[in-house]
Order: C-alpha cells, then structure tokens, then sequence
C-alpha cells in the first residue's frame, strides 16, 4: 500500500483523481473496454471535481459500476447515491460508456443484485475509487464485514455508527430516516480490483484510518483488508492522518 498525505482535502482529491486517471489512460492503450468503480459520500466531493476535468480521457470506452445503494432509497431522494453520482459525475462526462445504476427501490431485491452481479461477473475492475467510513466500513460493509462471500454485491444490514454518519453529514431529516438495509459491493469483489484509489479527507476518519493500518486484519475493521492489496493507493490529508503513528508506505 502507498499512503500520500496532502496538505489539503482538494489537492487531495486531486492526486487520487489523477491517479486513477493516469491509471485508466495507459489501460486504454491495451484494452478495447474499460471497467471503473465510483463512490459517494461527503468525502468523495473533491475527488470528483478534479476527475470530470482530467484530460484525454476514454470516457467512451470506461464502463462504470458504483459501489452501492440503500434499499427503499428512490432515485429523486436527497440521499440517492444514484442521483449524487448522476449529478456529480455522469451529466458532466456526457460521452461515458455506460453507468450501471444499482436501483434500490427495485421491486425485488434480489432480482436486482443478481443482474448486478451478471453484469460485472464477467469484468476485470481496472480501477476501483472508495473511501473509508468513520465506523472502518468499505463500501457498505460494516464490521463485522463478510470477507468469504464471493458474490459481487450483496444486501447487508447498516450499523448504528454508519447510519449516524449518513445523518450527521445532512443526508437524512433524522436518524430513523436512514434506511438500515443496503446493497453494497463485496469485501472480495472490491479486493479483486486491479487497482484501488482510497480518498479519505477529514477528522472524522482519523480513527477509522488508524484501526485500518495499524490494527489487526480484520472482520471488525473492515478497511483493513486494504493492506492486503498490493496495487492500493491511499490518499489522506492532515486530519484524517493525525493519528497515525508514522506515515509513507505501508
């Protein structure tokens, strides 16, 4: 694992947007189609402002899956992550080859996590973008997360901590709004990426940064398991570092 402190959250998200995108570019000269992996959140803002502006992008060639959804969630809610990802990142990269949408109000849910897992069964991730959540979740897999399944997304049950921060960050009227239910992508499919790109900005993070590079590997802290990627980059900044004993590689 590579681990770079930025002075800022925007050059932050600057470094990780560009290198993904530096990552996605030189792919593009080996392979026909693409395949990108986007998340959400408070914390993905800035990665996302740099990432529509990098250039000489094959848009057209990158096909995109998102990490997550919550169940019962409709497309025009203020929380929708497929509404942030459609405002954030696709109405502003109108040539994107494809964006499959993880849709959580479906009318079976598990009808629709198996076309999910069809549609990426058969890819090769080249770059997976994530963050870490304040409770060390990855994706939507909050501790103890399963790290044996090997279906690509799955439907896992939100923890307290979790659906805190969801509230805390202005998503949702109340706590009792957050929805308790989600579809996430897995620990196993996320850890089968080619490359992963890790943004975590903010104070909010520093203990969760902590427990996931100097505790154990494990269930409980489920961002851990990144130590065991050999092509991760983690970007952090000054507060969300604060407690780390030592920084550089890991």
């Amino acid at each position: 694992m590579k681990i770079d402190i930025s002075r800022t959250e925007k050059e932050l998200g600057a470094k990780a947007a560009r290198r993904g995108a530096d990552i996605l570019r030189r792919r593009a000269g080996d392979k026909e189609r693409l395949c990108m992996v986007i998340p959400t959140g408070a914390s993905q803002f800035s990665l996302f402002e740099h990432l529509v502006r990098e250039p000489d992008m094959p848009w057209g060639r990158i096909d995109v899956f998102h990490l997550d959804e919550y169940v019962g969630i409709s497309p025009d809610h203020p929380a929708s992550f497929r509404r942030y990802l459609k405002e954030r990142f696709v109405a502003r990269v109108p040539s994107l080859g494809s964006f499959y949408e993880i849709i959580g109000d479906a009318p079976d849910i598990r009808a629709e996590i198996s076309q999910l897992n069809a549609l990426i069964g058969p890819r090769t991730i080249d770059v997976c973008f994530a963050g870490i959540g304040e409770n060390g979740h990855l994706a939507f897999n909050d501790p103890p997360a399963d790290f044996a399944t090997t279906d690509p997304y799955i439907l896992v049950n939100l923890d307290r901590v979790c659906r805190r921060q969801q509230y805390k960050e202005g998503w949702f009227d109340s706590l009792e709004d957050v929805p308790t239910r989600a579809i996430s992508m897995s620990i196993r499919q996320i850890m089968t990426s080619d490359h992963l790109i890790i943004s975590v900005p903010d104070a909010r993070k520093a203990e969760a940064v902590k427990n996931a590079l100097e505790a154990d590997v494990s269930p409980h802290i489920p961002a851990s398991i990144l130590r065991r990627h050999d092509q991760c980059d983690l970007f952090l900044d000054p507060d969300s570092s604060r407690l780390l004993e030592q920084s550089g590689n890991a």
